[in-house]
């Protein structure tokens, strides 16, 4: 059962390389030449005259940046923002129905880059269409990813405005949670298997700029397995979870062995902001720094 949806597989993917300096600075991105598959990138905005974007962040970014107008398709996780809905669904964003993406007749084509799209981004090539593929594990990567969506589909300044409201909402609750107490959380991300975030997944970032310490943040992926007995050693002041997850957590007899389940200790959060490495970063740092220090209500953006 999810406590924490891995939405178009991004939340749950495979860890980055980079520092942990790097993952939320935005200054230190660099639009390189090429994708997370070592594909060319675009430089010319022709190649954007019809997108399909099968990677949920990239769809959201493409509407926030103003480049929805480009868009013939979208894969059927796509659900922000709203307006996506007059955009049509053309299947699975991970392994994606081919045929159906090229009846779209599309120009470019924005995958997620993981190893289960290689076969899709190669035929793509084969069929002429050029492919964008990019992954957002990290904060910093998201700013890449708007980095080159704005240069490939001619919203560059747009999309810098766009990466610098984001950070500059992530500096912003980073200060104010500098010097506080920072109360150890573990966060599950899925019951069974149980997997909780580790320090390889944004959301670990997101944790470490609201003032919150992860008593996984050792384990280098996204989302490592685990026992509940490992949960109970570290044993963390809280649990963070969904609405309505703490009261069933705490009738499943297996948590009870965790002190803060015991406690009912539990920071809520909304999944639809905090499982998207999208735009809307800003808004989960700030909604994860009001819930784990109260006491910044009234200062936090």
């Amino acid at each position: 059962m999810a406590l924490l949806p891995c939405i178009g597989a991004v939340a749950c993917s495979r860890a980055d390389t980079g520092t942990a300096d790097q993952r939320d600075t935005a200054s230190v991105v660099a639009v390189a030449d090429t994708d997370d598959f070592g594909a060319p990138l675009p430089t010319d905005a022709r190649y954007a005259a019809r997108v399909v974007s099968l990677n949920p962040a990239a769809t959201e970014a493409i509407f926030t940046i103003g480049a929805d107008s480009l868009l013939v398709g979208r894969s059927r996780w796509d659900e922000y923002p709203t307006a996506v809905s007059r955009i049509a669904a053309l299947g699975d964003g991970i392994r994606p129905n081919i045929e159906a993406v090229l009846a779209a007749r599309p120009t470019l084509v924005v995958l997620y880059a993981t190893a289960e799209n290689r076969a899709a981004a190669d035929a793509l090539a084969r069929a002429g269409v050029r492919t964008i593929a990019l992954r957002v594990d990290h904060i910093a990567q998201f700013h890449r990813l708007l980095a080159v969506l704005g240069r490939a589909l001619g919203a560059e300044a747009n999309a810098r405005i766009v990466s610098d409201s984001v950070q500059s909402t992530l500096d912003r609750v980073r200060a104010l949670t500098a010097s506080l107490p920072k109360p150890r959380v573990v966060w599950p991300a899925w019951e069974s298997p149980l997997l909780v975030i580790g320090g390889g997944s944004y959301i670990d970032e997101l944790l470490t700029i609201a003032g919150a310490e992860n008593v996984f943040h050792d384990m280098d992926a996204p989302s490592p397995p685990v026992s509940i007995e490992e949960i109970a050693k570290r044993d963390p002041d809280h649990v963070i979870t969904g609405t309505s997850r703490g009261a069933k957590l705490s009738a499943n007899p297996s948590w009870q062995a965790i002190r803060a389940v015991r406690e009912k200790r539990f920071i809520v959060q909304d999944p639809s902001v905090t499982g998207r490495p999208s735009v809307v970063l800003g808004m989960a740092a700030v909604q994860l720094a009001r819930a784990l220090h109260p006491e910044l209500r009234d200062s936090l953006p």
